[in-house]
């Protein structure tokens, strides 16, 4: 048997660290003061619904945070910590894990966290009317949850999943109440009950999300900095999608917090003692443009490569990001320890893309000097999604269409907003797309390039976006998957990595970009450890 143990509340009078970014503790000397409501504006796009269950994308894991918990969570070391969950063992043959519960949790609508709760969570997750993507399929190979007693939740699995702590830390898979899920999923997605710091009491939609403090909060996650009910009164949750309207409410004061900065207000902001930057990168892939390889031109490795290598994806970086953003040549962000790096594989080259275009074919160009051949002008569609793309890098997209236009590729940009973006990449109607995804741990690669990601999930959206469907790399994922040998698990994923980027399946760019702003005034705010969304239960206002 293998156990997993380590202390519940075990936190020291430190100030908070952050990922990779600069702390909000309190001056020397000064105390958190109880109370006050703090205005936060994002631009990322407003959810559909604020049950992170359903679909299950980044803007509804940014406000879910704040009153949604999961079993488990991470600290800044990126070891597994208890949160809803105080032990957990999985069995020798790693098909079951039992998770023991904390005592006397309740969820705000008064019902009590119980294994039963547990257990019609991950039904919920994986019934196809709820429509999941991201928690469905961070639990394809759990098979159930059966109640051992009132405290210990039992998890069986098809195969041992290695990546089975990393999901649940996950706020797409955070548990809710049990009694709460029974009613319609209209209903649900205007106020999930959890056992958060916050509960959400109101959401005028394209305006704000109320939420006010659960004065019965008892369960923070093991790294927290304090126990007990949050500081603050009340949060307000707005959106804002402009990116200078919010960074002028923030600085005027009218908001406290904003997320989406622009690098130009990220070195402005620098200037001025008013604001406070966090830098928090989100865990699992790398923000990339994926090139789609099921359908013409892109099922020719050749012209694939030629494309990464007319485009200059470094001087983009350089000439918009102000030094906010590093180059990735990666498949998982830097915050994964075992990312492989192999900037030898995306030199930026013309003669090389000019050469590889010749070979395959595309010796022809047009009067506008595009490539051509039996009559088609090489031509990309480009869909981009105006909510999950900041404005920076919609320009950086606009510049690698302008280099890769040397090599002779007609790159057509295609704004839409996230519901057709969606619908663009549903309906395989794209050559190149940047699709950020977000998944603890190195199992993402599962999930982005495995040959059953190219299915959907119930909710109709599917994540193997540049379609590879390899034998060979379905069944390195697979290994990786079960193995609990760290040393085998590192080499499997890095022969995984190897195809993906030797394939020429993807173009990295850079992390996916965290940048938080805040006031001065705005105390002890951190981003979690698991993906990078910010907590205000630590936070408060000195003010």
């Amino acid at each position: 048997m293998k156990r997993f143990l380590s202390p519940l509340i075990a936190m020291a009078a430190v100030g908070l660290l952050l990922v990779g970014c600069t702390t909000t503790a309190a001056p020397r000397g000064s105390a958190p003061v109880s109370g006050g409501t703090l205005v936060y504006a994002t631009g990322d796009a407003e959810p559909t619904c604020l049950d992170p269950h359903v679909g299950g994308n980044y803007p509804q894991a940014l406000v879910a945070t704040q009153y949604l918990e999961s079993l488990v969570s991470k600290n800044k070391a990126g070891d597994i910590i208890p949160w809803l969950a105080t032990k957990w063992t999985e069995s020798a043959n790693g098909l079951s894990w039992d998770f023991t519960l904390r005592k006397n949790v309740k969820f705000t609508d008064g019902t009590p966290l119980n294994a039963e709760a547990v257990a019609a969570n991950v039904a919920h997750l994986q019934d196809p009317a709820t429509g999941s993507s991201t928690g469905y399929l961070a639990l394809q190979k759990v098979t159930g949850v059966t109640v051992v007693n009132d405290l210990t939740a039992r998890f069986t699995l098809s195969t041992p999943d290695s990546a089975l702590l990393d999901s649940l830390s996950q706020p797409w898979l955070a548990i809710e109440s049990a009694k709460a899920l029974k009613r319609s999923q209209a209903v649900n997605c205007e106020s999930p009950v959890g056992t958060g710091p916050f509960i959400v009491t109101k959401w005028v939609h394209q305006q704000s999300i109320s939420l006010v403090r659960n004065d019965k909060y008892n369960s923070p996650p093991a790294d927290a900095a304090h126990t007990g009910p949050a500081y603050l009164k009340a949060i307000q949750w707005r959106f804002l999608p402009d990116s200078a309207s919010r960074y002028a409410a923030l600085q005027s004061g009218t908001v406290d917090v904003i997320d989406n900065a622009q690098p130009d207000t990220l070195v402005a902001a620098k200037k001025t003692k008013d604001l406070v930057a966090i830098d928090a990168p989100r865990p699992g892939a790398s923000n990339r443009i994926e090139l789609n390889s099921s359908i013409a031109p892109f099922d020719d490795k050749r012209v694939r490569e030629a494309f990464i290598r007319s485009a200059d994806v470094n001087d983009a970086i350089t000439s918009l990001f102000f030094g906010t953003a590093k180059r990735s040549y990666s498949a998982l962000s830097s915050v994964e320890k075992l990312g492989i790096s192999e900037p030898k594989l995306f030199t930026y080259d013309q003669k090389a893309a000019a050469k590889l275009l010749d070979e395959a074919g595309w010796t022809q160009r047009n009067s506008d000097g595009y490539r051509v051949k039996d009559g088609k002008v090489l031509e990309l569609n480009f869909p981009v999604s105006t909510n999950q793309s900041i404005p920076a890098e919609q320009s950086l997209f606009e510049q690698l269409q302008a280099t890769t236009k040397q090599a002779g590729f007609k790159v057509d940009l295609h704004p839409l907003d996230l519901s057709s973006w969606y619908g663009a990449l549903g309906a395989n109607q794209y050559n190149l797309v940047s699709a950020p995804y977000t998944k603890v741990g190195p199992d993402v690669l599962r999930i982005l390039y495995d040959s059953d990601g190219t299915k959907p999930a119930p909710s109709g959206y599917f994540a193997n976006h540049s379609q590879v469907k390899d034998p060979a790399l379905d069944a390195l994922l697979v290994r990786a998957g079960e193995t609990s040998d760290q040393k085998e698990r590192a080499s499997l994923y890095k022969q995984a990595q190897d195809i993906i980027l030797g394939g020429y399946y993807i173009l990295p760019l850079y992390d996916q970009q965290n940048h938080y702003l805040l006031r001065s005034t705005v105390k002890g705010v951190r981003a979690m450890p698991t993906v990078s969304t910010p907590t205000m239960y630590d936070a408060w206002l000195s003010r």
